[in-house]
């Protein structure tokens, strides 16, 4: 029997056929309802097919749209083309770059121009990178308690106290109190658990709060509670007993974090959608996220390309239990937006200066009874280096000490040798490397003797101008002069190296142009006062950078520390079409280095589209 499409397609049956007389007054009609329906359904999936199919023409159609934006200035740091008026954007790219202003503008830049009285105003540079941030902490941080700046112990119950008044949910065991900012160098000592309960309004609290670097965090009595009696030391960590329990530095940081109620992901969203508003309002258009878990990449991987992701990641992956090999979750991601990159891994080699925790040569001139502690052994972390090298990731190691700092350099030499292939031979090597792109981050202290093997193996170092700056108060009497002279916090002296600048953010305020200060003048851009003899002296100021040279390091220094040269980092046909707007010409004759330390973004556009506007008082 022919099937109603059949029917549809071809006519009525054969006159030749005879008739199924037992069926005629039921099959028949049956038959005909059936062609009918079908015929129905097959009408509307056609429209509707073609309706599709207009609808997602549109909107490619839209994506495409050509637009011109002309300003008073644009830098494009492209040395074909270092200055401009106008660019043309279609489909988030820049298609053309033009140095005079066009006479036939598109209705959107009409509509522009007309907002600002007529005028092509605003001056343009490159959208900005931050080489090294944590995006989902600073969002938390954002939310959380502000400790930064507090001197005292009686100001830091304070701010406890009062964040607690305005958010009572906060503190629970379900609800942890976070934070982050405190130093013990303002306090003279370690604070203690026993230094929270003289707050009866801070008994009985769960509180888990960071120093500074985030490498220690203090804890309440609540939380001492939950773990074992008595607390076990932990190799690649500190259980700080003096002056009494409560701070835990770098692994042992793990007994804490096993007890501590994660977030939820609606949480978390909300983190990773306040973190990325802030950094728009500061001009950052991409981040390299400096160590992400498989399931902060999940959460980051449902996020990206909703309304509320305005910053491109390159995200550094890393396993569920630190300085591992994680084959299962070994993969990469490039998604064809350029919204979120994954093809590099972060690894650790030690603490941080600021709590002794970087891993020396040499004992710490401060405390000689100790030369601080690697979170992995040497030979594990070569081994570990080694497999993700040949998994084709981009190896990034965390080294402060000079000590860490040659452990790395040691794993990168080793997996390069197993990568690379031929004799070995330095040029073979270096050629080489140049493809891997190891880097170290934040590269602080480094011996004047492996200085060369840096270049030899192209390391590239990612620094964080804003370090030097803060930890300028206390590095010489941690190091000593001559240590502190030769081999730490360098900046000018790796420029070979393509250096990818950054702000550690939430350690640091991730205001790239704060960093572009620190890094041009080596003085203190919440102070603008230095670390000399005289307060006008920049630290080792002859480590210093022109004011071009840090902008490169945080725009074009960044797209070639992540294998984005081209598209990101400049303002070029084909590259990501992303840019600021500032009031007035960023350098230049006239221009005022001391006014970076104030300097407010006007507009931030990411693939073409305006992702923050300042409200002007």
């Amino acid at each position: 029997m022919a099937t109603a499409s059949e029917k549809a397609s071809h006519g009525p049956l054969p006159k030749t056929q005879p008739p199924d007389d037992r069926n005629s007054t039921t099959v028949r009609p049956w038959i005909g309802y059936l062609g009918r329906a079908f015929l129905f359904i097959f009408a509307a999936s056609t429209l509707a097919a073609s309706l599709l199919q207009r609808y997602y023409h549109d909107a490619a159609s839209v994506r495409s749209v050509s637009k011109t934006h002309c300003y008073a200035s644009v830098q494009t740091l492209h040395g074909d083309q270092p200055v401009a008026q106008c660019f043309t954007v279609a489909s988030g790219l820049f298609t053309d770059v033009t140095e005079q202003q066009q006479t036939a503008f598109d209705e959107a830049e009409l509509k522009r121009r007309a907002e600002d009285g007529g005028a092509v105003t605003g001056h343009v540079i490159p959208g900005l990178w931050d080489g090294h941030g944590h995006l989902i902490e600073h969002g938390e941080m954002l939310t959380q308690v502000d400790l930064f700046g507090a001197t005292t112990l009686d100001e830091l119950r304070r701010r406890l106290r009062e964040h607690i008044a305005e958010h009572p949910e906060s503190g629970t065991k379900e609800r942890w109190l976070r934070g982050m900012g405190w130093d013990q160098t303002d306090f003279g000592r370690m604070p203690t658990a026993a230094d929270l309960d003289e707050d009866p309004a801070l008994r009985g609290i769960y509180l888990f709060v960071d120093r500074i670097d985030g490498h220690c965090s203090l804890v309440s009595h609540a939380v001492l509670d939950l773990l074992p009696t008595p607390v076990p030391d932990v190799p690649g960590g500190e259980v700080v007993r003096d002056p009494g329990p409560g701070v835990f530095c770098d692994n042992a940081l793990g007994m804490i974090l096993a007890r501590y109620p994660r977030p939820d992901d609606e949480t978390r969203a909300a983190y990773v959608a306040a973190a990325m508003r802030h950094l728009s309002s500061v001009g950052i258009v991409g981040v390299h996220n400096a160590g992400t878990d498989p399931d902060s990449l999940r959460l980051l991987g449902r996020l990206v390309g909703g309304d509320d992701w305005t910053v491109r990641m390159y995200a550094m992956r890393e396993c569920a239990a630190r300085n591992t090999f994680c084959p299962a979750d070994a993969t990469k991601i490039e998604r064809e937006d350029g919204l979120l990159d994954v093809r590099s891994v972060k690894l650790f080699a030690d603490g941080a200066l600021g709590s002794w925790g970087a891993a020396m040569l040499e004992p710490y001139t401060d405390d000689p009874t100790t030369s601080g502690f690697l979170l992995i052994n040497e030979t594990a972390l070569a081994a570990i280096t080694r497999q993700w090298a040949a998994a084709g990731f981009q190896v990034n190691i965390h080294a402060i000490g000079d000590r860490a700092n040659r452990a790395a350099l040691d794993a990168f030499e080793a997996a390069l040798r197993d990568e690379c292939g031929g004799d070995g031979s330095a040029a073979g090597l270096e050629t080489c490397a140049h493809d891997r792109r190891f880097r170290l981050e934040h590269a602080q202290i480094i011996a004047p003797e492996d200085q060369p093997r840096l270049r030899a193996l192209r390391v590239v170092p990612s620094i964080q101008p804003t370090h030097a700056t803060s930890d300028m108060r206390y590095a010489t009497a941690r190091l000593g002069e001559t240590r502190a002279r030769t081999a730490a916090y360098r900046m000018r002296s790796f420029l070979d190296l393509h250096p990818v600048l950054g702000s550690d953010f939430p350690v640091e305020p991730p205001n790239p142009f704060r960093g572009m200060y620190a890094a041009v003048t080596r003085k203190s851009p919440a102070t603008g006062r230095g670390g000399g003899a005289d307060d006008d002296d920049g630290w080792h100021a002859e480590e210093a950078l022109t004011l071009e040279q840090a902008l490169w390091g945080f725009t074009g220094a960044p797209a070639r520390g992540a294998f984005l040269e081209g598209k990101a980092g400049q303002i070029r046909e084909g590259a990501y079409a992303d840019w600021v707007v500032l009031d007035e010409p960023l350098g230049g004759d006239g221009f005022d280095v001391e006014s970076l330390r104030s300097l407010r973004v006007r507009e931030t556009w990411v693939a073409g589209r305006r992702v923050y506007r300042r409200e002007d008082d």
